[in-house]
């Protein structure tokens, strides 16, 4: 659906984007994560016709970014960061106007300002000034105008930025929706909202691709050795770990916050081998009693930390 080969763009001599290559296929949801300033933007205002590239190729589908542009963004509905809105119409003769520019006829028009207005939450709003919203509405008008001409993929570019937590969660859901028909690709810096939402996670830092696989992947490969938790009963905390640490594959035992009768510990392996049979079968031995026994992996946000942090 969408191939960028050795795409670059520079400022001047800042390089903004370095040599990056992607492949996105049809029907994916897929975030482009990465602190301010890692080249997310510009990426998208290149994917979408907005910016020339220094040098690469974009293909939305069969079309050439370079000599095919307006073919290519036909199919792409965008909205940037900050949705351009004239703040002093009412969203239906906003929206109206949108889908007159993009050549529906006067009686295709109000059937598809209707199917925009159940998508994006706006029935209650249509008759309001679009100043007069708050910013999460503000997106959802957007996102309608985005998705006007239902193109088959939608770019959004930051698209929860400056929202209050519920309608952070609103946005997500309506993304979620338009995933399961639509390619979409988004730009944040918000790791509860790309792994919430996204399929896949591509990792930018200083213009370069640092990750790329989806959130649970990049969890298993990236998050190190395995960790395991579990909580017992009736057991000694010293003998515990004694145990622990003397089955194969294990580096290190910590102990958690215990309750009275209960004693958690978090089990470090020294590869990526699951070592919870190990586990299971060393505490069998005992007359402890299992409670839990889950097994963890790295949190985004620490692979995040470590792919993104300045040497």
């Amino acid at each position: 659906m969408i191939r960028i080969e050795n795409l670059s763009k520079h400022f001047g001599e800042v390089c903004a984007v370095n040599n990056i290559s992607l492949d996105i296929a049809r029907g994916e949801i897929v975030g482009l994560l990465g602190p301010n300033g890692a080249g997310k933007t510009t990426t998208l205002r290149m994917m979408t016709g907005y910016l020339l590239p220094t040098s690469g190729t974009i293909r939305i589908k069969e079309y050439s970014m370079d000599t095919e542009t307006c073919a290519g963004k036909n199919v792409i509905g965008y909205l940037p960061e900050a949705a351009p809105l004239y703040h002093n119409m009412l969203v239906y003769d906003y929206l109206d106007y949108v889908a007159s520019l993009r050549g529906k006829r006067k009686e295709e028009r109000m059937p598809r300002l209707r199917e925009l207005a159940d998508l994006c939450g706006l029935h209650g709003i249509m008759h309001k000034t679009i100043g007069e919203l708050s910013r999460g509405l503000k997106q959802r008008v957007g996102l309608a105008h985005a998705m006007m001409s239902n193109p088959e993929i939608l770019v959004l570019d930051e698209p929860t930025a400056g929202l209050d937590p519920n309608q952070i969660v609103e946005i997500r859901e309506i993304i979620r929706r338009i995933g399961r028909e639509k390619t979409v690709v988004l730009s944040t810096h918000i790791l509860s909202e790309a792994e919430a939402t996204c399929d896949r996670i591509v990792i930018i830092h200083r213009g370069s691709i640092v990750a790329d696989d989806r959130t649970e992947t990049l969890k298993k490969s990236l998050g190190g050795g395995q960790r395991v938790s579990l909580a017992l009963r009736n057991a000694c905390a010293r003998e515990v770990i004694e145990l622990l640490q003397s089955l194969e594959g294990v580096h290190q035992v910590d102990e958690g916050d215990s309750g009275d009768d209960l004693l958690v510990f978090t089990v470090s392996a020294r590869s990526s081998d699951d070592i919870r049979e190990r586990i299971y079968r060393g505490i069998r031995t005992t007359d402890w009693v299992l409670v839990e026994m889950h097994q963890e992996s790295k949190p985004l946000e620490s692979i995040f930390r470590e792919l993104t942090r300045e040497a």
